[in-house]
């Protein structure tokens, strides 16, 4: 929350201080994960690529890991390494097993009654041992799985309880809610992979290798010390490979990252881009980046295949390597041909194992790693310890408050002295307030006294001790904090409201809410009290938010109230309603105001003005009025120039049109930069929607109005069949370079039935005679070498072919889909499932893994059927009755080679999507850290996030006993085919039917057909992802827009005039049918005439500039320019004449030029920039920046204070000489100083142009030709100032009346 710690009132130029905004705002995680940390001292981005170096090679010791392990995850720990030796120890008995079994049909060939008997034994010893692997891979799995569920829970909740007990500086300087929330659900799952199935896997292929080693030296030492030494060679080839495609995975998503930006950009900011016709552009932007993107894709497929190609040839080499030495051996050292096959199977057997360690040990290695930082946070010890128990209670306490000789810095930014030898003293039960302009070190006199910050020498006491000496959990309950930008929770009304007091009733909930002036506007939703607020409350106006948090105040009944710029953000009116309820609860209290606008202070007992951190004046409203030369007459004099300017922001009329662009910037991770801790001046200017600034990219909002059409997203879930010829025809281009693609892949599907083809007769020649046996082995070992060749070359190629349509596809539909959405109509994007985040994943994710249902599908097809067939050739015609029966046992060793792959890759993978509601109450509770430690709050969100945690933690239990289920049934099928299928081989044999060597070619052919379909179908994307992600890409090119700037049909007007007129107008939000914005409304706007637009908030005043833009259609009545309906001008045209100046401008992340350049779609010259940014009254500050024009604004602008921003807005709007200006609330944010420039600004640029001027402020319109008063959807009054200020009991004059009541200072 930008300004949750209060004033960041106005945009005074860039030396704000006090922005000392909350740990929120500044995502740059990198930065932010790599500087481990260090109480005290501060440190600056610099130092922080030092620290980089060392954090890399930070991580916790691996038994550290289970540190919060307690007795049951012992006992499931022991048995889960019993089960995991004992599996490891099933692979390597059964290639003794294959080897008996191999001599037993060998060395019998005449005999064939004596084969029965000796192969009946074998298959016997098989079935032993699938019962056996059964229950061990069971243990394995099971006991794994669920102990890392429960520690892995154990750890997110410690961690969040000490993230809670942190002092706020923590998060100005460590950490901020984005990384916190990214640790609970990204570090916690890499922490429970390090600690869970992975480590019985792990044990289990370690025994695995040494069991096949110990087997393959027992059988025959010297051949298996000759096939070792292909091993390095593997290995090597191996580990060069993964390295590579890690890299190569992230390389191409840096390569996207850029284009990504681009759409969370303009997606945010959709109504600027819009207003300013900067669709093309966002389009062109977009197209450019993704250029990379395709090439890096195409050079990860290409190297990939080149990789496999390489390991393929060289384990086929290996087995030319071993057969012919193995048949030499025979010859000479009298092995038999069992052992020869049985030491090759072993040794594999035991190096495949240690190959398919890597992804355990690179779990544990990111898990040691990421619990580095965890554990780190929880054994910190925060200097402000809200746990701390320790530190008097008193009986009760009186209330003064003084700060001694403070000096102050904020830890962020150590070199600005914010107070130097400050001292102020509030006697007890009075009212004191602070002013001064922005930046003085106003809100900061708040924060010492709630005790977020400690000062750096000097003290501040309550009652004359020392606030360091006092409890803080129960000081901290005798002070209320009500502060500019409350923040609420996502949860009812009523929770909210009870965060004030543990244990609340309901009566005094409402008596709470009575008092703050609220159970009127609770009284009337829906639900009352149950309403759901949204997140961060965004389903209310600034009013009702503030009085909520009022009532959360008062609930707390605390002797001390802190106000901090309680009122700013609202309109007259609801300023009234919640000024009436903070006086209300003053009465007794010692309070301290922090204001802006003076007229909120006059009956303070105590008015202290501070400027530059130091105390200048101070005394009641009416001595310090004396001296006409006093700081204070000077800041009246300066906010009466701008006459009885109330500084009435915020409004609620944004809260309608704002909760939606702030709906959608929440979904824009806050990725406000760390520049903001090094002084730039947000958060003034970031009053409304920045507020809403961070929060979970997923665009998670509960939206809590009743919505009567189902939304959208629920009908996505049945999504409409998609048309594979659709998604083929976008590949059409691509025809010919799928079809190479094709023939590679079928030379590919038949490599392994052709591998099981020879393995049999090689079987066969270890058997024969020596002299036969040797020109055999010798041209049979030469075939395995050519095989390994042709896959060398097949495999890069097919993945080079597809690699090139896959990724061609995927630009040509994420430029279709891009161009699709930006010129959606604005009213689209008001959907919360249309926010950039959601859309941006859909054109990165959704794209991406189309792509699986095009290229990738038929390669696997086509490769699939390949080898499919080829096996079952090979088989039928060696012996067909076999064949059958293999045939008919094979699905159960498919779904064994499925269920291993996906062990391979892990079942836990679930959990993060499981934990996002849990990870939602941190995220709130973390990005509102001030307001949870003002309230301690602490063991109320613990308690809420333990209860949203334990679905998920059974469910993980649950998921651990079915996969560790399913592990064992695979390996208890696997084994007793193999009894299965020889025995019945060996019945064959006796009846005469086959010979030895038709056995195992039918045995090999089917089963390697069969592992290679399971394994290249276990790299299958999957498909039902990818059809979800066809059909929402589908529906999006399909949704006409209901306004389409990109539309060229339409009218222009050769010489617009600039005469506008609403006829009869109703309207409503299209998110919000229920509630009539409009009903009857008409006004004319003459040309070259300047109109104002007042009323309450919520009125609908911004809505009217919304419809002249046609960002929304009316549902009734008639828009005309020039007399010309403006649906019927073309709409570029049409947006192209009006220039929009907003209360929250949007700038974009480049220099100021191109910002300002903007306004012409980017094709402005230097002379208009020059000339616009003059008249602007901007170029005097931009000449001031070190690089002038080229200075970048930073995301969001973030750079610029709030009124430079608002002036490089202005500048832009004029660059596109526009005939009619559009001036929404423009100066609200601002404090009195940027807002008289601005002003002046605007007054030279409306000259001779047709101006539409909403605004709180009545003195910013006075000299408007027309002031036309919004209520109820209707313009009640409209007439010049003086006319309408005479009508009795007329709303403006009552209006007006509100202001001055107010403000007569």
């Amino acid at each position: 929350m930008a300004v949750e710690n209060g004033t960041r009132g106005g945009g005074s130029g860039g030396d704000d201080i006090n922005v000392q905004e909350e740990g929120t705002s500044k995502v740059n995680v990198e930065e932010a994960q790599n500087t481990p940390e260090r109480n005290g001292d501060e440190q600056e981005a610099s130092e922080s690529e030092a620290e980089k170096k060392k954090t890399a090679d930070q991580k916790v010791p691996y038994l550290k890991l289970f540190s919060f392990a307690d007795r049951t995850d012992v006992w499931l720990m022991i048995f889960g390494i019993i089960g995991a030796v004992g599996n490891g120890l099933t692979m390597p008995y059964m290639t003794i097993l294959l080897g008996e079994l191999i001599n037993a049909f060998g060395s019998n060939q005449d005999n064939n009654k004596e084969t029965v008997d000796k192969v009946a034994k074998v298959a016997l010893k098989f079935v032993y041992l699938a019962v056996a692997a059964l229950v061990v891979a069971f243990l394995q799995v099971a006991c794994w799985m669920v102990t890392g569920e429960r520690q892995a829970s154990r750890l997110r909740g410690l961690y969040l309880k000490t993230i809670l007990r942190q002092d706020v500086a923590f998060f100005d300087k460590e950490t901020n809610t984005g990384e916190v929330v990214g640790r609970m659900s990204g570090d916690t799952v890499l922490i429970q992979d390090a600690m869970g199935e992975k480590v019985g896997k792990f044990i289990q292929l370690i025994v695995t290798f040494i069991g096949g080693f110990s087997v393959a030296f027992y059988k025959g030492w010297l051949l298996t010390l000759v096939m070792m030494s292909s091993i390095p060679l593997m290995v090597i080839a191996g580990a060069s490979m993964a390295v590579f495609m890690t890299k190569m995975a992230s390389r191409s998503q840096n390569a996207y990252a850029k284009a990504s930006t681009v759409v969370e950009q303009t997606i945010g900011s959709i109504r600027t881009v819009a207003s300013f016709t900067g669709e093309k552009q966002a389009i062109s932007n977009y197209t450019k980046f993704l250029v990379s993107a395709y090439k890096s894709g195409v050079f990860e497929g290409t190297a990939a295949g080149l990789g496999l190609g390489m390991i393929m040839l060289l384990v086929f080499c290996s087995y030319a390597l071993a057969i012919w030495f193995g048949s030499k051996m025979i010859r000479e050292k009298g092995y038999t041909g069992g052992d020869v096959i049985n030491v090759i199977v072993a040794v594999l057997t035991g190096s495949m194992s240690l190959g398919q360690t890597s992804p355990c040990l690179s779990a544990f290695a990111s898990g040691q790693a990421a619990a580095f930082k965890m554990f780190e946070t929880i054994h910190r010890k925060p200097e402000i310890d809200a746990y701390d128990d320790s530190g008097k209670i008193l009986e009760d306490i009186r209330g003064d408050i003084e700060l001694r000789e403070v000096n102050f810095s904020y830890p962020t930014r150590p070199e600005e002295q914010i107070f130097s030898g400050f001292s102020l003293s509030i006697p007890s039960g009075t009212t004191a307030a602070l002013v001064g302009e922005s930046g003085s070190g106003k809100s900061t006199v708040i924060s010492l006294i709630e005790r977020f910050y400690d000062p750096q020498a000097g003290e501040v006491l309550i009652d004359g001790i020392n606030l360091k000496e006092l409890q803080l959990r129960w000081i901290r309950g005798k002070i209320g904090l009500v502060s500019q930008e409350p923040v609420l929770f996502a949860s009812s009304i009523k929770e909210n409201i009870a965060y004030g007091k543990e244990g609340a009733t309901l009566e005094e909930i409402r008596a709470a809410a009575e008092l703050a002036n609220a159970a009127k506007f609770i009284d009337k939703l829906p639900q009352g009290l149950d309403t759901m607020v949204g997140e961060h409350g965004t389903q209310l106006s600034g009013g009702q938010k503030q009085r909520v948090a009022i009532a959360r105040a008062i609930l707390k009944d605390p002797r001390i109230l802190l106000l901090d710029e309680a009122t700013s953000a609202l309109d007259a009116e609801s300023e009234r309603i919640v000024q009436e309820a903070l006086d209300r609860i003053m009465v007794n209290r010692t309070t301290v105001i922090v204001a802006h606008r003076l007229s909120t202070v006059r009956n303070a007992d105590m008015i202290a003005v501070i400027h530059r951190g130091k105390m200048v004046e101070k005394g009641s409203h009416s001595e310090l009025v004396k001296d006409p030369n006093g700081a204070y007459s000077q800041l009246i004099r300066l906010q009466e120039v701008n006459k009885e300017t109330k500084q009435v922001i915020g409004d609620q009329n944004k809260a309608e049109i704002t909760s939606t662009e702030s709906l959608r910037q929440s979904s824009q991770r806050g990725s406000f930069m760390r520049s903001i801790s090094r002084g730039s001046s947000v958060g003034n200017s970031s009053r409304h929607s920045f507020s809403v600034s961070f929060g979970l990219p997923t665009g998670i909002h509960d939206t809590a109005l009743p919505d009567p059409e189902a939304t959208p997203a629920k009908a996505a879930e049945d999504l409409p069949k998609i048309s594979l010829l659709r998604l083929a025809a976008l590949n059409k281009p691509e025809i010919l370079v799928l079809l190479m693609g094709a023939v590679a892949a079928i030379v590919n599907g038949v490599i392994m039935p052709i591998f099981g083809l020879l393995l049999s007769t090689v079987i066969k020649v270890l058997y024969e005679p020596a002299d036969e046996q040797e020109d055999d082995a010798n041209f049979w070992s030469l075939m395995f070498v050519v095989l390994g060749i042709v896959g060398f070359l097949a495999i890069p190629a097919r993945g080079y072919f597809f690699a090139v349509a896959g990724n061609k596809l995927i630009q040509r539909i994420r430029v279709m889909c891009f161009e699709k959405v930006v010129n959606m109509e604005v009213g689209w994007f008001d959907e919360s499932d249309h926010s950039s985040g959601v859309i941006g994943s859909r054109l990165s994710a959704d794209a991406a893994s189309v792509r699986a249902l095009v290229g990738d599908a038929l390669g696997l097809l086509v490769e699939n059927s390949a080898s499919a067939l080829a096996g079952l050739i090979i088989a039928f015609q060696a012996c067909w009755q076999l064949a059958f029966i293999v045939l008919i046992l094979l699905p159960l060793i498919g779904v064994n080679g499925y269920v291993q792959i996906k062990f391979m890759k892990g079942f836990s993978a679930d959990a993060k999507a499981m934990y996002e509601e849990a990870s939602q109450v941190a995220n709130d509770a973390v990005g509102s850290i001030r307001t949870v430690s003002s309230f301690c709050a602490e063991e109320k969100v613990m308690e809420l996030y333990k209860n949203k945690c334990e679905g998920p933690k059974k469910t993980g239990i649950r998921q651990g006993l079915i996969s560790g289920i399913g592990f064992g049934v695979s390996f208890f099928l696997l084994y007793t085919v193999y009894a299965t299928s020889f025995y019945a081989g060996s019945k064959l044999m006796e009846a005469g039917k086959a010979t030895f060597s038709d056995v195992f070619r039918v045995f090999f052919a089917l089963t390697l057909a069969a592992l290679g379909v399971s394994q290249s179908s276990s790299f299958a994307p999957d498909s039902g992802k990818a059809r979800y992600a066809a059909a929402s890409i589908f529906s999006l090119i399909d949704r006409k827009s209901k306004i389409d700037p990109s539309d060229e049909s339409g009218e222009t007007i050769d010489d617009v005039r600039g005469e506008i007129q609403l006829r009869h107008v109703s309207f409503t939000y299209p998110l919000r049918p229920d509630v009539q914005v409009f009903k009857d409304l008409s006004l004319t706007i003459h040309s070259g005439k300047t109109v104002a637009l007042v009323g309450e908030s919520g009125s609908g005043k911004s809505t009217v500039v919304a419809l002249l833009q046609r960002f929304y259609d009316p549902d009734g009545g008639h828009i005309t320019l020039d007399g010309v309906e403006i649906q019927r001008l073309k709409l570029k045209w049409l947006r192209q004449q009006m220039g929009l100046v907003s209360q929250e401008p949007v700038l974009f992340n480049d220099a100021i030029r191109a910002n300002i350049a903007y306004g012409k779609e980017g094709n402005a010259t230097e002379a208009e920039i020059l000339e616009a940014s003059e008249l602007a009254n901007a170029h005097k500050f931009i000449s001031s920046l070190q690089q002038g024009y080229d200075t970048a604004v930073g995301e969001r602008g973030v750079q610029l204070s709030g009124g430079q921003k608002q002036r490089v807005a202005i500048a832009r709007a004029i660059v596109k000489s526009p005939k009619i200006l559009l001036l929404d609330e423009a100066t609200s944010a601002l404090d009195a100083e940027s807002e008289r420039v601005v002003q002046d600004a605007l007054d030279r640029v409306m000259v001779n142009r047709t101006t539409v001027v909403v605004a709180h402020r009545l003195s910013t319109i006075k000299n408007a030709d027309v002031i036309a008063v919004v209520k109820n959807g209707l313009i009640v009054e409209k007439g010049r100032h003086e006319t309408l200020i005479n009508i009795k009991d007329g709303v403006y004059a009552s209006l007006v009346q509100l202001h001055t009541s107010a403000s007569t200072v």
